[in-house]
């Protein structure tokens, strides 16, 4: 593949995948900045690595697996950690604030928040299947894991999503 080749088909998956891939990683990091610079980083990573792809999945699921791949990759990092600690302590010290209780009980009540309550792996399969549309099997390819266990973790992230829609009231995970 030449050099031409290669920025072409860049430049069209990035048109094509960018928006929904912005997404996927901002359910992952929810940080705007942090977002970018992970998008960026998946991007380049697709394009150093198109003379090794085989073209046994879809480039929609390479991207895919990429993308979830860098954003494990920072959460496991030191920089994660300390920024998620940081953001706990600030957190715990603004709870005796009965206002931004109830900003925060009003600003629970959008699905998009319902949906990055849940703990990760449910978070996941509902935003791959709900905002990208992924099939069963392609979610199974991305995330690396059978398509039952996909289907599991989907009916358990639609449960607990209603669950906590019933209830009113959403419980963070930390």
């Amino acid at each position: 593949m030449t050099t031409d080749d290669k920025e072409k088909l860049l430049y069209e998956v990035m048109d094509q995948h960018g928006d929904y891939l912005k997404r996927l990683i901002y359910t992952y990091v929810k940080e705007i900045q942090k977002t970018e610079d992970l998008l960026q980083e998946v991007f380049i990573k697709f394009y150093k690595s198109l003379d090794v792809f085989e073209g046994r999945s879809t480039i929609k699921t390479y991207l895919y697996r990429i993308a979830v791949n860098e954003c494990q990759n920072y959460l496991k990092s030191w920089h994660y950690k300390k920024f998620e600690v940081t953001e706990r302590v600030k957190n715990w010290l603004k709870r005796d604030s009965i206002e931004m209780d109830v900003l925060r009980q009003e600003q629970n009540q959008s699905i998009g928040q319902i949906v990055n309550s849940l703990p990760i792996k449910y978070r996941e399969v509902i935003w791959l299947h709900y905002y990208v549309e992924l099939s069963i099997a392609e979610m199974a390819e991305v995330l690396k894991c059978s398509p039952n266990t996909v289907k599991t973790r989907l009916a358990r992230g639609r449960k607990l999503a209603k669950i906590t829609i019933e209830e009113g009231n959403l419980e963070y995970e930390y």
